[in-house]
């Protein structure tokens, strides 16, 4: 689903120091942020810096940072401390990143920047937590990035000395294709039906349980469609037990590399989640010019423009009325489709996401004592 910026001539910063050593903190293997890791990492090695990746093992496997010319150390403790012992940045992806790296930061002058991947935590426990630890790590950062504006409004509510939007670029070709869409369509079993895919991991946040709902409402169209979803998680077995019982024309995918290829050949994709930055998802349904109904909520509307259907979260009908209305007429499907890549093509680049990152990374050893 990934492909690599294409590399450039490194050139030495501004602040004499050659090569510069950055350490990218990553706390877990979500797609979205070890994504973006992975990207970020290609592009600053390709542009001469000195790039650690600090993270779980597992996601070493995933996303192949020493690949992209990082080095990996595994998120242990002792591990992180003596990594950010030797970097004149760290970077943490996520505020849990934010405050591991904070801690190993302590006695050392490198400063650090946050970039915050992820939703807020729901619930009243959860959000008095979660309220603590941003306000915790929104401090400690030198600069917080924000995928989307209300993730810099919310910096600078917890107490950011400076937060400023970066736009993470999805990685991938400007749009993506499906090999054979026939060959994908038929492996799904939607030869004759129309298809709606989700991507996303099956956690409470992605608002599945609104799409199976939407998805029984389905029932009554001709031909039925076929939901798929591409994912895997913790609410496997409940939604698989609910798909069985209601006997909902949705079929769980699990985890798919392929995911991509899926995508583009579906009719419409649906984004059903509570809260969203810079979804790829979103970004790679616009890019491949397929209709996309998605929630009105944090990054989506700025990201997406007029090149989406809205609808409010956890309303099931008009869920499945926007969907069933773009199944009905190809016409606004096809004007989705071409609004869509228009979208896409005003996004920045990875290239621009890494030149962007570097150019803060530049700044901050400018404030240095030299």
């Amino acid at each position: 689903m990934s492909s690599s910026p294409v590399p450039v001539p490194a050139q030495a910063p501004p602040y004499g120091r050659t090569p510069l050593r950055t350490v990218q903190v990553l706390d877990g293997a979500g797609a979205g942020s070890g994504t973006h890791v992975r990207s970020l990492a290609t592009g600053l090695a390709a542009r001469g810096v000195r790039v650690t990746v600090c993270a779980p093992v597992e996601a070493e496997g995933e996303y192949d940072f020493t690949g992209a010319g990082a080095s990996f150390a595994p998120d242990a403790v002792s591990a992180l401390r003596a990594a950010c012992a030797g970097a004149d940045v760290v970077h943490a992806h996520g505020v849990r990143a934010g405050l591991r790296a904070s801690l190993a930061l302590r006695g050392h002058r490198a400063p650090l920047v946050v970039s915050w991947h992820g939703a807020p935590e729901a619930g009243r426990a959860l959000g008095r937590l979660s309220r603590l630890l941003e306000r915790r790590v929104a401090r400690a950062a030198a600069v917080v990035l924000g995928s989307s504006s209300d993730q810099v409004d919310l910096a600078r509510l917890r107490g950011a000395r400076d937060a400023r939007l970066a736009a993470v670029a999805a990685p991938g070709p400007a749009a993506a294709t499906a090999a054979d869409p026939g060959k994908a369509r038929a492996e799904l079993g939607a030869v004759e039906r129309p298809l709606v895919i989700a991507v996303g991991g099956l956690v409470p946040r992605r608002g599945y349980s609104v799409l199976l709902d939407a998805a029984r409402e389905w029932r009554g169209l001709d031909p039925v469609p076929l939901l798929v979803i591409a994912g895997e998680g913790p609410q496997r077995e409940e939604l698989a037990r609910r798909i069985e019982l209601e006997a909902l024309p949705v079929r769980l995918l699990g985890r798919r590399r392929d995911a991509a290829e899926l995508l583009a050949a579906a009719d419409v994709a649906v984004l059903t989640s509570r809260w969203e930055g810079r979804s790829l998802l979103a970004q790679e349904a616009l890019r491949a010019g397929v209709a996309l109904v998605a929630t009105a909520v944090g990054g989506v509307p700025e990201l997406v423009g007029d090149a989406a259907v809205l609808v409010p979260y956890g309303d099931r009908g008009a869920l499945a009325a926007a969907v069933a209305g773009l199944l009905g007429d190809p016409a606004r499907r096809a004007e989705l489709a071409a609004a869509g890549r228009a979208q896409a093509a005003t996004w920045p680049s990875e290239d621009d996401t890494v030149a962007q990152v570097l150019a803060v990374y530049d700044e901050l050893m400018e404030r240095r004592p030299r």
